[in-house]
């Protein structure tokens, strides 16, 4: 299942070029992810009351288009599994009009925030949380 949430670009997010600063698509990325994690149940406090949170460990971004000052884009979020402490996510950024502008691939993992250690079961636990899972391919 792939997670979506929609964002107007502000004029306030431009580079001199008119452009979305590079570094406002990994805001955007960061949003959309905590809006995933809220559509499948947890918010961040449920996180909290459980002692853990997530932690990015690596990003990427491909610039493929340019985002512009009132652009509406498709901010996508795909967890990917497997096994062992971390997980990847895909993110694409689709402009209104379907032109793909830009993608981030990333890996997380989630953090025992008393231990300061990544938990061995990321999944698991977020699965354990979640009122509906199958938002994160779980």
């Amino acid at each position: 299942m792939t997670f979506t949430v929609r964002i107007v670009v502000r004029g306030y997010e431009l580079d001199v070029q008119g452009h979305l600063n590079s570094a406002v698509y990994h805001q955007y990325g960061e949003h959309a992810r905590w809006e995933c994690l809220r559509a499948a149940g947890i918010p961040t406090d449920k996180l909290l009351a459980a002692g853990t949170g997530p932690v990015q460990l690596e990003a990427t971004i491909k610039f493929f288009h340019e985002l512009r000052g009132g652009d509406e884009v498709d901010v996508s979020c795909a967890f990917v599994w497997g096994p062992g402490k971390t997980f990847r996510i895909n993110q694409e950024y689709v402009r209104s009009d379907g032109t793909v502008c830009a993608s981030l691939t990333g890996v997380g993992g989630m953090l025992d925030l008393e231990k300061r250690r990544m938990i061995p079961d990321p999944g698991g636990h977020l699965r354990s949380l979640a009122d509906d899972p199958s938002i994160l391919n779980l």
